[in-house]
């Protein structure tokens, strides 16, 4: 049995582009930052853009590291500590901003629930996928087949 986690694989890629869109998200909210300098908006928005900006731009370098990690690895069995200290610290940061994302609209609907699953199903496959390569680096290699 080959030794390897294809959901790991799969949810890497998926961490990645996850990485990518965020970091396109971030752009975008700093160009917003800057129209609204510019254009006096409040100072209160302003920093929370740039914090936003910020956080965006942290957790998406955290993602984007924990993506190719896993791509990397899924077949290294000796590497699924790792991947799973990322996917730890991954899901981490992802349940962290559904819940501020929650706390700053005020409200608790269908929207937040889609967002909670979407925003944690990704970390949470990752992490599922990490264990599995733990799991096999447990197992005892198959014996060779019997010659005869």
């Amino acid at each position: 049995m080959e030794k390897s986690s294809k959901l790991l694989k799969v949810a890497s890629i998926l961490m990645i582009i996850g990485a990518i869109l965020t970091v396109i998200v971030a752009v975008v909210l700093a160009v917003i930052g800057g129209i609204l300098a510019g254009a006096g908006g409040t100072a209160t928005i302003v920093v929370l853009v740039v914090i936003g900006l910020i956080i965006g731009i942290i957790g998406s370098i955290i993602q984007l590291i924990a993506g190719i990690t896993g791509v990397k690895n899924f077949n290294k069995p000796e590497k699924a500590k790792t991947c799973i200290i990322f996917g730890v610290i991954v899901l981490v940061l992802s349940l962290a901003d559904v819940i501020f994302s929650a706390a700053g609209s005020g409200e608790f609907g269908v929207n937040q629930v889609t967002s909670i699953i979407s925003g944690l199903l990704i970390p949470v496959l990752y992490l599922v996928g990490a264990l599995q390569l733990k799991k096999a680096a447990a197992e005892p290699a198959a014996p060779p087949p019997a010659a005869e």
